[in-house]
């Protein structure tokens, strides 16, 4: 089946996929590329350097300006707002235009604004109204102006606090939900009096793997995200110091977030697991103890090609 161009619209392009709809007061210029079975609704512009995949949805209102890559199954809500050009000025062209990248399966709700050159990554859900201003990651739910990270599509949850809520002596296998890729949480021992309290991790005992570094991340905005990738062989441990923050856990099937949120908090995260820390609170100091030395051949930083290695 051709394409439907309802008589109304304008389109230049003869690069439209079979099945496509193109509706009312929609103009497409000469060298756009449309896949097929989309939809685009009243009053959509669409650019020459545009790629648009398949199965793509577009509401009413929308831009699709030069530099724009929207892969399959996309949904722009109306009256999203596009932009290439992080400085603008009348008459003034770029040299070279900034990309925009819509990856797999995510979905922008109306009135968001989207800044030039990022990545809105596979699956994501960006909330109406929000100003995205930074790259997203894979399947991650983000609103709000600038937008940020709040949580991750299909995760389970595990917010309790064991230093609140989980009696003494609790086994791992009493802790939580169960977490992706064997992670656990762990409840580590704290000797408390009237002159405070006290932890210590015996190394030469530690339960999950031999200690070869310890490192610290702190001073992290609140907007921002920490990790994002995924180790062949490292083991690793979280302690929140002080502070919170939640623990993406992605295992290329289940997903989890995790809060830690007290220094009697522990959470293991074993190889081939997809970590990501987000929603920093102001001061949080993060303790990171690693079962390897540092070794950049050992990270997996790119979610599809993580996605790859899990699948064989």
């Amino acid at each position: 089946m051709n394409s439907f161009r309802h008589e109304f619209s304008i389109c230049e392009s003869p690069f439209i996929g079979p099945n496509t709809r193109i509706w009312a007061f929609t103009h497409i210029l000469p060298k756009a590329v449309i896949g097929a079975d989309c939809n685009l609704c009243d009053h959509v512009f669409v650019e020459d350097d545009v790629i648009v995949g398949d199965r793509v949805t577009i509401k009413s209102g929308v831009q699709l300006w030069n530099g724009l890559r929207i892969s399959d199954d996309v949904f722009i809500g109306p009256n999203v707002t596009f932009t290439n050009d992080n400085f603008p000025r009348s008459r003034r062209w770029q040299d070279v235009v900034l990309v925009t990248k819509i990856e797999r399966g995510a979905s922008i709700g109306a009135n968001s604004t989207i800044l030039a050159g990022i990545t809105i990554g596979e699956g994501c859900m960006i909330g109406a109204g929000s100003v995205v201003t930074a790259s997203i990651p894979p399947f991650a739910i983000a609103y709000g102006n600038p937008a940020r990270i709040e949580g991750y599509v299909d995760a389970t949850t595990d917010f309790l606090s064991p230093a609140l809520n989980y009696e003494e002596g609790a086994t791992k296998e009493q802790i939580g939900v169960s977490l992706p890729g064997g992670s656990q949480r762990s409840v580590l021992p704290v000797l408390s009096d009237t002159r405070g309290s006290l932890m210590a991790l015996d190394f030469l005992d530690f339960e999950y793997f031999k200690v070869n570094r310890v490192f610290y991340v702190f001073d992290v905005p609140t907007k921002y995200i920490r990790g994002e990738h995924a180790h062949k062989l490292c083991s690793q441990f979280l302690i929140a110091l002080t502070g919170s923050l939640k623990v993406l856990l992605d295992d290329g099937v289940n997903r989890a977030e995790v809060l830690l949120d007290s220094p009697n908090s522990g959470l293991y995260i074993p190889p081939m697991v997809w970590g990501t820390q987000f929603q920093f609170s102001k001061g949080t100091v993060l303790a990171v103890l690693a079962s390897d030395k540092y070794d950049s051949s050992d990270y997996i930083r790119n979610y599809a090609e993580f996605k790859q290695f899990v699948q064989g």
